[in-house]
């Protein structure tokens, strides 16, 4: 099948190479030339792991990169990827979804054949229904039957992304009539997963619902890890026996800083501010968000309970990305960390094994080292961020600081003299 992909983000370029994967021939579209340039010589902007490989297997093959929708009329289906980050008030930005909605269907206006297109981006329900479709048949000048439309959302996980695509737990397929839903379930032919069919709006609902869901069973793992910490009580032990129950299950129970990433806080955002819209109170999504805000400023707390006034003190940050295997910082629990560090005046010195990049684009005005050693020497505190592997194995390299103090925002280390969040 020939794929246009509309979006060389992280769910465009992920999903662009993974549909060549599967075998079908694939155009992914990015107007940026810098990106598309970057994309086309194997090199993606993004940290994501088995992504280099498949793209290093496919491109100019399969996989074809251009900053142009002039291919698309060729393609059988096209999907959507473009980002809808957090808008004003909290509801998505739609002007990616707009202006690709505009270009896509000004290329599909010589096109005599039927074009399916599927909604991939994040968007709220009625989005794809009332924005979307209207959108694209008035640029394309094309009646309603000869395009059609799907909702197709996106559970990729950043680190584990080209695996959740290649293994997913569900496909869901939102569409309005069965033409549609047949040929965009037809995409995932040689994937074995069960397929969720649903009304678009239902489908664009989904999305929200799953990632609002999984924030809750954070903040909630973390509201009671404070609690279990104030009563010296491990709180893993605890989320363990919790977790085992059926009903519940253990993931997204593990105590910590709380979450972060590109989706949950925005979509969490989203969804609060599609309720009051709506004139619901979102009473547990607030609270799930505000739980979320104050977490990581409790690693200072304790910070100040080991080490005092923090003016002047040297405190080594391990983890700068929102969680391992990625360079993502888009809403890291270490910035506002970092910034309250800075407004106490103490002296930062920062590490992470892919995000030093990213965090300097955002702030400067710290020390960046080369490795986890280099930042712990010399340092009055650490405070450990993000849960990458090679943290759990640092010991003898925190003996390189002034005083052997490690407070521990995520559970990864094994050695002594450490005291985390929850724990």
């Amino acid at each position: 099948m020939k794929i246009s992909v509309i979006g060389g983000g992280y769910v465009g370029l992920v999903s662009a190479a993974c549909l060549a994967q599967l075998g079908h021939w694939v155009e992914l579209i990015e107007i940026d030339p810098d990106r598309a340039r970057s994309i086309s010589q194997g090199r993606p902007q993004i940290y994501e792991k088995g992504l280099e490989a498949l793209l290093s297997k496919h491109l100019g093959e399969r996989l074809h990169v251009s900053s142009i929708y002039d291919h698309i009329a060729e393609s059988d289906l096209s999907f959507i990827c473009v980002g809808t980050p957090e808008g004003e008030g909290g509801r998505p930005d739609l002007s990616m979804v707009q202006s690709a909605c505009r270009s896509l269907g000004r290329s599909l206006r010589d096109k005599s054949s039927y074009h399916l297109v599927v909604m991939k981006s994040t968007v709220l329900p009625g989005t794809t229904e009332g924005l979307v479709i209207p959108a694209i048949l008035k640029h394309s000048r094309r009646e309603g039957d000869e395009i059609g439309f799907c909702m197709n959302p996106e559970f990729l996980r950043e680190g584990r992304a080209v695996e959740d695509f290649m293994h997913p737990d569900r496909i869901v397929i939102g569409c309005n009539d069965p033409i549609s839903g047949e040929l965009a379930e037809s995409v995932y032919r040689g994937i074995e997963a069960p397929v969720v069919r649903t009304e678009i709006k239902s489908a664009e609902m989904i999305k929200y619902a799953s990632n609002a869901f999984l924030a809750t069973k954070i903040s909630f793992a973390n509201e009671l890890g404070n609690l279990c910490k104030a009563l010296r009580i491990d709180a893993y032990e605890v989320m363990k026996g919790v977790g085992m129950d059926h009903r519940i299950n253990p993931h997204f129970l593990n105590a910590g800083a709380g979450f972060g990433g590109s989706c949950f806080p925005k979509d969490l955002s989203a969804l609060i501010a599609l309720a009051q819209s709506l004139d619901e109170k979102p009473l547990i999504l607030r609270s799930v968000q505000e739980v979320n805000e104050r977490q990581p400023l409790r690693l200072l707390e304790l910070l100040e309970g080991k080490i005092g006034r923090l003016k002047g003190k040297r405190i080594a940050v391990l983890g700068l990305a929102f969680k391992n295997d990625t360079d993502d910082i888009r809403e890291s629990r270490s910035i506002p960390v970092i910034m309250k560090l800075k407004e106490e005046g103490a002296d930062i010195v920062a590490y992470d094994p892919k995000a030093v990049d990213s965090m300097k684009r955002l702030i400067q005005d710290i020390e960046y080292c080369p490795t986890a050693a280099d930042a712990l020497r010399g340092a009055d505190a650490c405070i450990v961020m993000t849960e990458w592997p090679e943290f759990s194995e640092l010991d003898e390299e925190f003996d390189r600081m002034r005083s052997r103090v490690i407070i521990e925002g995520r559970r990864i280390l094994s050695c002594r003299d450490i005291e985390g969040i929850c724990w």
